[in-house]
């Protein structure tokens, strides 16, 4: 059986589902492309002399890798004349990124992790390319674009994916109408989708979180995490194994591919106070495309896509995946609030 591109999905939701409009799907499809051009990055390593940091710092204050630099410049220059968008926003830019005069301008709004887990770049560990589209505001219309155009919740998003880059260059995509996975076709250029209506089981006995900060969690986190540890002898009546590559792409593709709970959580520290992942770039593209998985995303208490934001790199704390472990991590924050009360 001939299997669909990425191409003939996009048009076949146009036509049937009207889940997007021909801008997006020309928008996705360039982001896709601009997917393509990293992997290919990304594979070549050492030989490609892409490996390692440069001198300078993102607007995160973090060291930036060749690759962080690299994977931004190809997402900007494709994205620039496509013709399809107002402005973009990256998680390696203090401000957004409008689209020269000199290009057509389009109605919506790209941000992107141009290579989130890039910690893992140079011992060869899967990374990835987050993206989210965003319709700009009928309000900016005949007028140029600014930075609180972008701070809109996230479930307005209008579609939102990430690319993979492991031992298979995948993509993974919702336009709201369910999650759907394709694989480059390396010999042929394109992607093919190889995974249809995606789903995360309920349950699971997986958890990701890093370990090493136990100490600074707050008093919900801890709870969860011993229960989890306590095995088939403790509250949860069954063992848990835990996973953590370190990626969030990476476990994020794990979790739909088998189930599980991912955890970045706010802690203690001043520095994690808020949380660490960022709401724009992060946490609400990936929030979508677990809640259309059927999976549940929240900061502790609220559901993420019903944050407002209010600033461009907004962090925020973030637990996602199986719904039922979501929903009981959820009940573990508002058992500590009512006795706080």
């Amino acid at each position: 059986m001939k299997r669909k591109t990425l191409t003939q999905y996009l048009v076949e939701q146009q036509r049937k589902e009207q889940a997007v409009s021909a801008e997006v799907r020309l928008l996705i499809e360039i982001v896709a492309r601009a997917c393509k051009a990293i992997g290919h990055a990304v594979s070549k390593g050492a030989l490609g002399g892409v490996l390692g940091s440069l001198e300078s710092e993102n607007v995160q204050g973090e060291v930036q890798k060749k690759l962080d630099v690299l994977s931004n410049e190809i997402l900007l220059e494709a994205n620039e004349w496509g013709g399809h968008l107002a402005a973009m926003a990256s998680e390696e830019m203090e401000t957004i990124h409008l689209i020269p005069n000199r290009y057509p301008k389009g109605e919506h709004l790209l941000l992107f992790d141009p290579l989130d887990g890039s910690s893992n770049i140079d011992v060869n560990v899967s990374i990835g390319t987050i993206f989210s589209v965003l319709h700009a505001p009928h309000h900016a219309s005949g007028r140029e674009v600014d930075e609180d155009d972008f701070l809109q919740a996230g479930a307005t998003q209008v579609a939102a994916g990430y690319a993979v880059y492991g031992p298979q260059t995948m993509l993974v995509l919702t336009v709201g109408s369910g999650v759907v996975g394709f694989t480059l076709d390396r010999e042929m250029g394109s992607w093919v989708l190889t995974e249809e209506d995606i789903r995360i089981p309920e349950e699971t006995t997986e958890f990701a979180i890093n370990m090493s900060n136990m100490r600074h969690w707050e008093p919900p986190v801890k709870r969860y995490i011993g229960d989890c540890l306590a095995g088939k002898t403790g509250p949860l009546g069954k063992d848990y194994n835990m996973r953590w590559i370190a990626s969030m792409v990476a476990d994020v593709h794990r979790i739909l591919t088998r189930g599980g709970i991912f955890m970045y959580p706010r802690d203690e520290r001043p520095s994690g106070k808020a949380g660490k992942l960022r709401l724009m770039y992060e946490a609400n593209p990936m929030s979508m495309i677990v809640e259309q998985a059927g999976g549940a995303a929240i900061d502790g208490t609220h559901r993420i896509l019903d944050v407002q934001p209010n600033a461009l790199h907004q962090r925020i704390g973030v637990i996602l995946g199986s719904k039922q472990e979501v929903e009981r991590v959820r009940q573990y924050h508002l058992d500590a609030a009512s006795q706080e009360a």
